[in-house]
Order: C-alpha cells, then structure tokens, then sequence
C-alpha cells in the first residue's frame, strides 16, 4: 500500500498495477539520461521515482517528481522532502484517478508546482497541465504512438509508445 496524508485524511492506495509501473519507469528512463545527466538533453534536473513529499500537513507520494537543479542544488539525505517540486507526474489507474486528478493538483497547486502530468495507462493518454496563476490549464494532450514535446521536458521528443510497450 502507498499512504497519503491530504486534507487530514490518510487515504491509502494499492501498489501499482503492471501497466502503471511499466509507464513510470519508461518515462523515467526516458528523461534520465537527457534531463538528469545531460545525454542528449539539456541536464540540470533532479528525478527522482514515488519521492514522499511532505507540503505543509499534507504527505503525497507522486509516481515521479522533478526539480530544476538550481531549485535543488544537492539531494537532501532525508526520508522525505519538504521542498516542493518543479514538476509532478501521476500514472493514474481506476483506484487513484480522483486523488490524481483532483486532490493532488491542488495541493500541486498551492505549492506553485509548475507541471502536472497525468498519464493514463489504460487509455494510452498523456496530459500535460501547466501552472496558470493558481489553477492549472492543460496545454498538451496527446495518446498512443504521438511523438510530442511536452513541458518542461519539450528539449526532446518524447514517443508515447514507449511508455505502454509490454
């Protein structure tokens, strides 16, 4: 189980499901060698795979979450983070996408979090939301074999298909 402190309400989740754990670690081994070492990309990012995020009272558990590496020069040694991301990602499945999709923007929200991403395994769909004052809006939204170039991350392009290969 994953647990999640929001709103004072410990909601606990079950582990991933093949497809959702299949389409983190795809994305995570995409924007690894480009965004964390520089390969092929621009570097200058923190990656990190489900970091437990502590922001104010609330305790979220994101699928990947980045940070610029001026935001976050050096890697805390510590069993948590209180410094919000630069940009989230959240694989959603039947039992998460309320939390996903609507409970955890808003917290993304109010810590000025400047992406969220929402992936979709079962549909093959990928949503980029950007931080629009205190709100987000979406600005891609793009599904199976698309090639996109998705904020913050657009350096590179990105084949959807991979994170769905089985």
């Amino acid at each position: 189980m994953i647990a999640q402190v929001i709103a004072g309400e410990l909601i606990l989740q079950p582990r991933p499901a093949s497809s959702h754990a299949l389409a983190s670690s795809a994305l995570n081994e995409e924007l690894g060698p480009p965004f964390k070492r520089g390969r092929g990309g621009p570097g200058g990012w923190v990656i990190l795979f489900e970091p437990e995020l502590h922001l104010a009272d609330d305790i979220l558990v994101p699928d990947l979450a980045g940070w610029r590496r001026d935001h976050m020069p050096e890697v805390p040694d510590a069993p948590f983070f209180t410094l919000p991301p630069d940009w989230a990602c959240e694989v959603t499945s039947p039992s998460t996408a309320r939390v996903d999709r609507v409970h955890k923007p808003r917290l993304y929200a109010r810590e000025s979090v400047g992406h969220v991403w929402l992936i979709d395994p079962a549909a093959r769909v990928l949503e980029v939301w950007r931080l629009d004052g205190d709100t987000y809006r979406v600005v891609l939204t793009a599904e199976d074999a698309d090639r996109v170039r998705a904020e913050p991350f657009d350096a590179i392009e990105l084949d959807l298909s991979l994170l769905w290969a089985r």
